[in-house]
């Protein structure tokens, strides 16, 4: 697949395109990848960031065709945000992922989410939407966010897999709403799919996608013995855990690897293999 610059509409194949928003930053890479699927009617899926000039590709893409669906597969505000003024401009339903309002104690993460996300209709796990020639059906796909969905396209044995498998780096899990266990068991459920590729809303296509998934499951395996050792070895704060375990990390992505880090002991302490006192973690007796 060819790497797009935004502005640019790319098709990736008869009926799926590809249209890059300039939002590019360490957390979303060269930007959110907004996806059309269909040829005489459409769905849009994840329009992206409030961005005028990629509403405005958006629409030279669409071509005035029909918009049957603005498809969303999470309420981070690099995905949703721009939905409503494509609905004004096209007059289509917003469909997908139920909204988020976090009401938590502790660290929020609410501002990375759209607030202002209101869906006419929110597809449960199995259920789907279509047009001539296409149907996108709802994957329940909770970790990275609880409300995350998939999208299959079976028509052409795709996924759209939104931020929970992405093709050019692993996915944040931060609690309190990102789950590690969700997460686990999210990509258990797509290795047990058959789809012949995956359209991340962030990296290029994955062509192999099973392998892939096997890997980053493996991944989150060897994290999990790290921090176990790291535990047995009497280092229980997170971010003297993250120093040890991100090497050469880019410096602004050490709050999300902190996070990541949490999502994963708060897991281990649901299973029973870790426990925590005032911010330091031990392993459990």
């Amino acid at each position: 697949m060819n790497q797009a610059s935004p502005g640019q509409i790319v098709r990736l194949e008869p009926l799926v395109a590809r249209v890059l928003a300039n939002n590019p930053s360490p957390y979303t890479n060269s930007g959110t990848q907004t996806h059309i699927v269909g040829t005489t009617d459409l769905a849009v899926i994840d329009p992206g960031p409030i961005d005028e000039a990629h509403l405005g590709t958006l629409l030279t893409a669409i071509e005035g065709r029909p918009v049957t669906a603005i498809v969303i597969t999470h309420t981070h505000r690099d995905h949703s945000p721009l939905a409503a003024a494509l609905k004004e401009r096209t007059g289509a339903p917003i469909v997908g992922c139920a909204p988020l309002v976090l009401s938590d104690g502790g660290p929020r993460a609410d501002a990375a989410f759209d607030t202002e996300y209101a869906p006419d209709r929110v597809l449960a796990d199995g259920e789907s939407v279509g047009g001539e020639g296409w149907t996108l059906e709802a994957v329940a796909t909770p970790g990275h966010t609880s409300n995350h969905l998939c999208f299959a396209l079976p028509e052409a044995k795709a996924l759209f897999s939104g931020d929970h498998v992405m093709g050019w780096s692993t996915t944040v899990v931060a609690p309190p709403d990102g789950d590690m266990g969700a997460y686990m068991a999210s990509l258990d459920k797509l290795m047990r799919r058959d789809d012949r590729i995956y359209y991340p809303a962030h990296g290029e296509a994955i062509e192999r996608p099973q392998r892939l998934v096997r890997g980053l499951m493996g991944h989150r395996k060897q994290r999990e013995g790290q921090i176990l050792r790291l535990l047995r070895d009497g280092t229980g704060a997170v971010p003297a855990m993250v120093e040890r375990m991100y090497v050469g990390l880019d410096r602004r992505l050490l709050p999300a690897a902190e996070r990541s880090v949490l999502a994963h002991l708060i897991d281990l302490r649901a299973r029973g293999l870790a426990t925590e006192d005032g911010g330091i973690w031990k392993p459990a007796a």
